[in-house]
């Protein structure tokens, strides 16, 4: 079980207006300008925008994969280690994260299952 990093864009680049910035250790990515997640290529993990009730579900469950990144604004950040994930987890968790930090128009305008179908096709 495990998602390479290549994958991990792919689930990134099938979701709706997302803009990705470059930092010297990390890339950011937001969603009209709202942030919902992070990757850092040295450590191959990723951190996600979550609710707080399941980013202690997540951590309490597998500390080995998760653990507590920051709360900010009622919102809890997991950092998730991509060696121990599989795709469709990861899928959710980034679908997730894009839909807590998207506009509700454009959130109720693009679905679970059609961000699915978009990823299978990239």
């Amino acid at each position: 079980m495990s998602v390479a990093d290549t994958q991990f864009f792919r689930m990134i680049e099938a979701l709706v207006d997302v803009e990705k910035a470059n930092a010297r250790d990390y890339s950011a990515f937001s969603v009209r300008g709202r942030r919902f997640g992070y990757y850092w290529p040295r450590t191959q993990t990723v951190g996600l925008k979550q609710t707080l009730i399941e980013q202690a579900a997540l951590v309490a469950e597998r500390p080995d994969v998760f653990e507590v990144q920051f709360t900010a604004g009622g919102f809890g950040w997991v950092v998730v280690y991509l060696e121990g994930i599989d795709s469709r987890e990861l899928s959710e968790l980034v679908y997730e994260a894009w839909r807590l930090s998207a506009p509700d128009d454009l959130s109720e305008r693009h679905s679970f299952a059609g961000y699915l179908r978009a990823f299978d096709r990239s």
